[in-house]
């Protein structure tokens, strides 16, 4: 199966490069974004990275203030939130280990339109607003990947707003699912029903009733406080055409940085 094979050499390849990245505190470096740059532009961030372990639920920076680090994610998942003022909340996009949290600093913005809170927790590390953009001035390939992430986290965001409007929630839970796999590589995704309903956009019920059905036929088993995925397969023939689309985007930025190598 496709989706097996490109996990298994996305795997290879962080393995291999895991060996030749390291954080100044000798930390291994997993993040696609750093280790996809030329090895000098890498030496001249090092010095500035620092390790972080997140826990769940942390905010790493709030609708509409001003974003104080970026954050590299090595494992873990974030996601960007739309609040509203009656306190509702939709999720817009996720992060994990192929991307970074803090994108407007890539284009010269100081301010994040979207909530960046932690889903599962994992480390990253992280970079002071002002010295990223110092250090891009330096590393044009680093600039060019972060550009191109914008690009694709936008198409990401346009895809999942037709999702939310369109899509029926069981279909919307399993691309939901599908897409959190890919970027922590478990079968076993820590998320709870009322996370779920939060970053879905609809209510806790609603998400247990899609879950339930998943549950029925096989493809997911509902734990206390975690998803367990059964049938990848199966998953993928639930998700609506949403999730196909954004893998489409992904796999182009991913596609792009392998050749810079």
């Amino acid at each position: 199966m496709e989706r097996t094979n490109v996990r298994s050499e996305k795997k290879t390849a962080e393995r291999h490069r895991s060996g030749a990245r390291k954080d100044p505190g000798g930390k291994p470096i997993t993040n696609e974004i750093l280790t996809s740059i030329p090895e000098g532009e890498y030496d001249l961030i090092r010095p500035d990275l620092e390790f972080v372990q997140l826990g769940s639920h942390h905010i790493l920076h709030e609708q509409g203030e001003k974003i104080e680090f970026a954050y590299f994610f090595n494992q873990g998942l974030a996601s960007l939130v739309v609040l509203t003022s009656d306190g509702r909340s939709v999720e817009v996009a996720i992060v994990g280990h192929e991307g970074v949290v803090g994108t407007p600093l890539a284009v010269g913005l100081h301010r994040g339109p979207y909530r960046a809170i932690m889903q599962i927790p994992g480390a990253a590390v992280r970079v002071k607003s002002d010295i990223l953009e110092e250090r891009l001035s330096e590393t044009p390939e680093l600039r060019l990947v972060l550009n191109r992430y914008v690009l694709v986290q936008g198409l990401q965001i346009a895809q999942i707003a037709a999702c939310n409007r369109l899509h029926e929630i069981e279909q919307r839970l399993a691309r939901w699912l599908l897409m959190c796999q890919d970027r922590v590589d478990s079968d076993f995704l820590p998320v709870t029903h009322e996370f779920l309903a939060q970053m879905l956009g609809t209510g806790r019920p609603s998400v247990s009733l899609a879950a339930g059905m998943l549950q029925r036929a096989g493809i997911i088993e509902n734990l206390r406080g975690t998803v367990k995925i059964l049938n990848r397969k199966e998953l993928e023939a639930a998700a609506c055409e949403c999730y196909r689309a954004i893998q489409h985007f992904n796999r182009s930025l991913s596609q792009r940085e392998a050749n810079t190598d």
